[in-house]
């Protein structure tokens, strides 16, 4: 009975919060759900929707990966998403739903679990339950705060990110708590730091992708160094985590014909699972969206992602995406999570940039020989010998354009191509000028490193917690 008293008090909780008009600093109810156990805490943290599901997805839709053309960018019922398509300077959010308010949501669940697994310390639970809890609620809270930061948060520079506005750190469940934003190194620090506690507290493994586990957290430490420019601190991270799992897919063994060609989820690739919040304007089925065309054509005939990420449109030639590892086509809610592809490319672009190519390519070579063609026999059957011939380096710049190049074709809509190009815009060697041109209607630009790589954060938000907008 008391496990179904617990459920009821969290979704009155979860109705509490998807309602009120004040998210950062809404008025305590008495609804409010309490954690008491350590089974109700693996409750709060199994709740897909809210730790997995939902995260920003404003950055994918402000990124280059795809354009639309005019007929439907003007057909678009939100007038949010068109702004944000051609980068319009006041393009923000009215409501602070879902991309401010979603992975707040999942802060507050992480430090509920955090509050109540501190009461329960030197109790009757057993210690190494608690330290799966713990690890797996800083994990989490640390997921949800990169993911905002990606967004309404400048890029991190270390000459500046000591007074570069950074995002609320929400660190108790108290709903009254002041929003206030602190730096960009204040957030980054945070982040750092919760994910190096649960490195040291997770299990090495998980029973499922959805639930955080060692080689998870260094993953995301991994992905968070790289996003800072620290690059041997991601270098040594993604090593710690292909320690734990280093299993690729052999893309031969997918269907290229397949509108659902990762469908079931949680392949093998996948060490964390989590997706973004559904959009309308970038759900594939409905074509809106088309992929970019150059993006398309780079990839090689015998490269089997270009024939599976991408579908043909038989009515005007372009191409739609199907290659999320979320497993459906039908929605836009794309794969944003953890996967071994990730890691070689993480560690392989640390490599170059420490002046080591030759590793930096025997990375890149791991993963794209499970992505080309095998070779066929004389009766037309595959082979155990790979089309592929490894990709070998000049130097170390000449790997860094490799890395980056296969990055890109290999990471595409899953929610990193916005980190990366406010992170490489801020050398000119890498720096891009992102262009839209829609036929009658205009032509429209992104330069590198503009104020505009950093999104308004939604109005109610600012009108509610008096925390300041960012600068345009």
């Amino acid at each position: 009975m008391k496990i179904y008293k617990f459920l009821l008090s969290i979704l009155m909780l979860s109705l509490m919060l998807g309602s009120c008009k004040k998210y950062l600093d809404v008025k305590v109810s008495s609804q409010q759900g309490k954690a008491e156990t350590a089974e109700d805490c693996q409750l709060l943290l199994d709740n897909y929707t809210v730790m997995n599901t939902g995260y920003p997805s404003d950055g994918e839709l402000s990124a280059d990966d795809y354009f639309m053309q005019p007929n439907n960018y003007s057909s678009l019922s939100d007038p949010v998403d068109r702004a944000l398509f051609i980068w319009s300077a006041g393009a923000r959010r009215a409501s602070a739903a879902p991309q401010w308010q979603n992975p707040y949501k999942t802060v507050l669940h992480a430090n509920l679990v955090l509050e109540t697994i501190q009461k329960l310390q030197g109790g009757a639970t057993d210690p190494v339950t608690l330290n799966t809890l713990k690890g797996s609620a800083l994990f989490y809270r640390a997921y949800a705060f990169w993911n905002v930061a990606q967004l309404y948060a400048k890029p991190y520079t270390a000459a500046s990110a000591g007074q570069d506005m950074g995002i609320p750190l929400k660190m108790s469940s108290d709903l009254n708590d002041k929003s206030v934003r602190g730096t960009v190194q204040q957030t980054y620090d945070r982040i750092v730091q919760d994910l190096q506690d649960a490195v040291n507290l997770l299990p090495a493994t998980s029973s499922v992708p959805t639930r955080p586990n060692k080689a998870a957290a260094y993953a995301m430490l991994a992905r968070t160094y790289l996003s800072m420019e620290n690059y041997p601190g991601a270098l040594n991270a993604a090593t710690s985590a292909l320690q734990l799992n280093s299993q690729l897919l052999d893309y031969n063994l997918i269907s290229a014909f397949s509108n659902s060609p990762f469908n079931p989820r949680f392949n093998k690739e996948v060490i964390f699972h989590s997706t973004t919040n559904p959009g309308k304007t970038l759900v594939p089925n409905l074509s809106a969206a088309r992929i970019d065309a150059d993006l398309v054509a780079s990839y090689d005939s015998n490269d089997l992602r270009g024939q599976i990420f991408f579908k043909r449109i038989a009515s005007d030639g372009t191409y739609r995406f199907t290659g999320n590892y979320e497993g459906s086509f039908l929605a836009s809610n794309f794969f944003n999570g953890l996967a071994v592809d990730e890691l070689y490319l993480i560690r392989a672009e640390c490599y170059a940039r420490a002046d080591k190519p030759t590793e930096a390519m025997t990375d890149l070579n791991t993963l794209l020989t499970t992505r080309w063609k095998v070779v066929l026999d004389g009766d037309g059957n595959p082979t155990t010998t790979s089309t592929y011939v490894d990709y070998v380096a000049t130097n170390a710049a000449d790997a860094l354009n490799k890395v980056l190049t296969e990055r890109r074709k290999e990471l595409v809509m899953r929610a990193q191509r916005w980190t990366d190009l406010r992170r490489l815009n801020k050398n000119t060697a890498t720096a891009k000028k992102i262009t839209r041109t829609l036929s009658g209607i205009g032509s429209f630009e992104l330069p590198a490193n503009d104020l505009r790589y950093v999104l308004l954060i939604p109005d109610e938000v600012i009108t509610n917690s008096g925390i300041v907008q960012n600068p345009r």
